[in-house]
């Protein structure tokens, strides 16, 4: 029996929501080589009720206003770069948009230290090269060569880890629309449809900064933390369930005391001070994102599931926890400690879990 995908693309996992905007969207103006209208694809990603009754689920939840104006500058000539720390749903809702806009998401450069301009423009098969000399056969196209060829979205994800030297090579290409191929006396003129999607975060080591001219060709959105404890609750209990169904773990669902458990500590961390302002806390070098959050309890649910009893409890997100807050050592084992010291041990309710992280941590 074929395994089932672990994680299918967008279009697939949600082609039925996909197909039912589609349907209602016949009157509403659509910008050239676009799947669905603006109004569509903001739908689509928020979430809300077609006239027919059907539901479309939710995929970011945040300002309304931050997705109009994502869409609306992927209708214009400027590229769209999403911002922010890691784990603010800047890769998901960059896949959502390719999805909705272009019905597919498969043209993605992953960005790295050791990304060449080859990934960004084209490359050579050089059996054929050194066979037939150069020759559009010979040529292999890049997602970037692809999207301007057919009109399409392209994904850049961590667009800040490739070098600065080749984050340039875009310059061209966003700018005149144009991919020049110098070996072959010719070039690539982009299709209506095609546009860039990037994704960077200035908080991790190993970044790049973009040069002026190459920010300049794209229109920024900052995509924040979650703005409140039941936003970010809400968030992680909806990932984590949808995540628990693909992993197929056979465990109950996160009791929401746990989860929010889970959320005030990473929010108290990450702002240094607990919720009622009263106590001043030493933040960790680590983010402490939301993205963390789900990934710290889809770990205690898999803990519960198979050594445990299939319910998730306090020493089932101890472990996760630890490793979230401790990134750096030396450090951060101390800043851990003196929150469970000062806040975890006094706080009401929290006796087991503080009990359970000092065993964890000893």
């Amino acid at each position: 029996m074929t395994p089932t995908l672990l994680r299918p693309h967008a279009e697939d996992l949600y082609a039925e929501e996909l197909a039912a905007l589609k349907a209602a969207d016949n009157d509403r103006p659509k910008p050239p080589g676009w799947h669905l209208s603006p109004w569509a694809v903001v739908t689509y990603l928020l979430g809300g009720k077609l006239d027919n009754g059907f539901e479309i689920e939710p995929k970011y939840i945040g300002q309304r206003r931050l997705m109009e104006i994502a869409v609306a500058t992927l209708a214009t000539d400027r590229a769209l770069l999403l911002l922010g720390v890691p784990g603010t749903a800047k890769s998901w809702v960059s896949e959502h948009l390719t999805a909705a806009i272009s019905g597919h998401t498969n043209l993605l450069v992953q960005g790295t230290a050791g990304t060449a301009e080859d990934s960004l423009r084209y490359s050579w098969n050089y059996a054929r090269l050194l066979a037939e000399g150069p020759s559009m056969s010979a040529l292999v196209p890049s997602p970037l060569y692809k999207g301007m060829e057919t009109g399409q979205l392209v994904r850049i994800e961590e667009l800040t880890r490739i070098p600065s030297d080749v984050q340039d090579t875009l310059l061209t290409m966003l700018s005149e629309k144009v991919l020049p191929i110098p070996e072959l006396s010719t070039e690539i003129q982009a299709r209506q449809g095609f546009n860039v999607i990037a994704t960077a975060n200035d908080r991790d080591r190993g970044v790049n900064e973009l040069s002026s001219a190459l920010r300049r060709r794209f229109n920024a959105v900052v995509l924040p933390l979650p703005a409140t404890l039941a936003e970010e609750v809400h968030i992680v209990q909806t990932r984590v369930a949808k995540q628990g169904q693909a992993l197929q773990l056979p465990v109950e669902a996160p009791a929401l005391e746990q989860i929010s458990r889970l959320v005030t500590i990473f929010r108290e961390m990450r702002q240094g001070v607990t919720d009622n302002g009263k106590t001043k806390l030493k933040s960790p070098s680590g983010t402490l994102s939301t993205g963390e959050a789900i990934s710290v309890m889809n770990s205690g649910l898999a803990l519960a599931a198979y050594f445990g009893d299939g319910t998730l409890r306090a020493h089932d997100l101890a472990a996760g926890l630890m490793g979230a807050v401790i990134k750096d050592p030396a450090p951060d084992r101390v800043v851990w400690l003196e929150y469970l010291e000062t806040v975890a041990k006094e706080r009401e309710g929290w006796k087991d879990l503080y009990r359970a992280c000092r065993e964890v941590i000893e």
